[in-house]
């Protein structure tokens, strides 16, 4: 009996080897450019430069912008008998504070927006009840006036006097949070009520962290 014929269709093994093992090598050099690039994210805009301020902590003491000069701070609006969205800032703030314990540079700091009631004295029995660490976390208080100037003008911040017969609270806020550099400038605002929002800005405060300031000027 003849043999059976053989096929006439090649062999395809020894051909694939070539392709897989140049798909192999081309992904060891991916991955080897990969871990060589810089960081390839672009830097984070510049919005506004915190003008100098005065105000007084919960702790009575004096806190200007030079003294947060050098260290990343996180920055909201609060007063402490909102009834409206503040409770979820401070909670969202409180979060975050403790999350980035691993960043020692970093400040929080909330400012009142109803500094006649909110005295040192109420603001730091508002901080008590939150076991907030008192050199991390600032609760500042000072005149209604310079308070606003700055929320607009420095923090890029919405504030206005509510109308409680329309049912609103006494004052009117943002619910962002703001990022703020060493160098006393805004790099970003974040929705307090986003998560995503949230999340975007724990890795910005990571990366203003890594970042040392540019050099004051005359330096």
């Amino acid at each position: 009996m003849s043999a059976a014929p053989r096929s006439s269709v090649p062999s395809r093994g020894p051909a694939l080897v070539v392709p897989v093992a140049a798909m192999l090598a081309g992904g060891v050099i991916f991955l080897v450019g990969l871990r060589a690039m810089p960081d390839r994210d672009p830097p984070l805009p510049v919005f506004a430069s915190v003008p100098e301020f005065r105000l007084i902590s919960s702790a009575g003491e004096v806190v200007e912008r030079r003294d947060l000069l050098g260290h990343p701070w996180v920055v909201n609006l609060m007063f402490t008998s909102c009834a409206g969205i503040c409770p979820r800032m401070t909670s969202e703030m409180a979060r975050l504070e403790e999350g980035t314990r691993d960043l020692p540079e970093t400040r929080f700091v909330s400012i009142t927006v109803d500094p006649e009631r909110d005295t040192p004295e109420v603001l730091a029995a508002y901080a008590g009840k939150r076991h907030v660490e008192r050199d991390r976390w600032l609760f500042l208080t000072g005149e209604r006036k310079a308070i606003y100037q700055l929320a607009s003008q420095g923090f890029l911040l919405s504030a206005q006097e509510g109308d409680p017969r329309r049912g609103e609270d006494a004052v009117l806020h943002s619910a962002r949070f703001v990022l703020v550099d060493g160098a006393g400038r805004v790099r970003g605002t974040y929705d307090s009520r986003d998560p995503a929002a949230l999340l975007r800005l724990r890795g910005d405060l990571r990366r203003v962290e890594a970042s040392p300031p540019p050099p004051s000027p005359g330096a």
